[in-house]
């Protein structure tokens, strides 16, 4: 490997400790804050870092949807996806990184409960045809992950991501973007393993919740929308809450 090669991140041997699109997240964004790649320069093409990092044109959408999340990216459909000027640093005090908790995230989704319901509504209504095609794309994403054993924490983010670009409003963008994918409950604990549940019948759990709210937003039905939404982040909620529940009552056996 030549000089020039050992200096670009994306030819240099992947580490294992992420999952393969935190990896090529990790990779394109250090070309993009060490100058690599310059404030609206185009990124290489998705077949250009399949080549370079061996991945699937799956794992490299996610990561790119993880870089358009930060705020380094946009991607211009039909064109390619270019970066952005570094953003100033956001007034929400909410760290995603202190979000480590069972109460932390209870608290959080009774947050998302109330914001997301509101998002799934106004896709609903808003949403365009290409906005739509991107929300299955994610979801195909998730139920591909799932049975290949792979990563679905990517596209469940990506998911909820798309639904709120959906909507118009760069405030919730902005929210969910510096919420980041650590809002996902699995990505902070193993919520299957909480709950006493099979994590492969945990997350089917999980994405029937999802198609239901795709469906109400395919068919333009706002009110279905946001009761489906509902229903998932409240669920979500309720299954960490019996788990945190079990877990503090295990604790107290063990003192006693």
């Amino acid at each position: 490997m030549s000089a020039a090669d050992t200096a670009n991140p994306l030819l240099r041997p992947r580490k294992r400790t992420q999952s393969l699109s935190q990896e090529v997240a990790a990779s394109l964004s250090e070309m993009i804050r060490n100058g690599g790649i310059k404030p609206g320069d185009k990124l290489p093409t998705e077949s250009a870092i399949m080549a370079t990092q061996g991945v699937s044109r799956t794992v490299v959408r996610e990561a790119l949807s993880n870089l358009q999340a930060a705020g380094l990216v946009e991607t211009r459909h039909g064109i390619g996806t270019f970066a952005l000027e570094a953003q100033k640093t956001a007034n929400i005090t909410i760290d995603p990184a202190t979000i480590t908790t069972m109460q932390d995230l209870l608290a959080l989704l009774e947050l998302r409960i109330s914001l997301e319901t509101e998002t799934a509504g106004l896709a609903a209504a808003r949403r365009t045809p290409q906005q739509l095609a991107e929300m299955r794309e994610a979801l195909d994403a998730f139920q591909h992950n799932l049975q290949a054993g792979e990563d679905t924490i990517g596209p469940d983010f990506r998911f909820h991501f798309q639904i709120a670009g959906a909507t118009g409003n760069r405030y919730f963008i902005d929210i969910i973007s510096h919420l980041g994918s650590g809002v996902i409950p699995r990505k902070r604990l193993n919520t299957a393993q909480l709950a006493r549940a099979q994590q492969s019948e945990y997350l089917d759990r999980v994405q029937r919740e999802h198609e239901d709210i795709y469906d109400a937003i395919a068919r333009g039905d706002s009110e279905a929308a946001r009761a489906a939404m509902r229903n998932h982040l409240t669920n979500s909620r309720e299954r960490l809450r019996r788990a945190h529940e079990a877990m503090l009552a295990q604790s107290d056996m063990k003192k006693q």
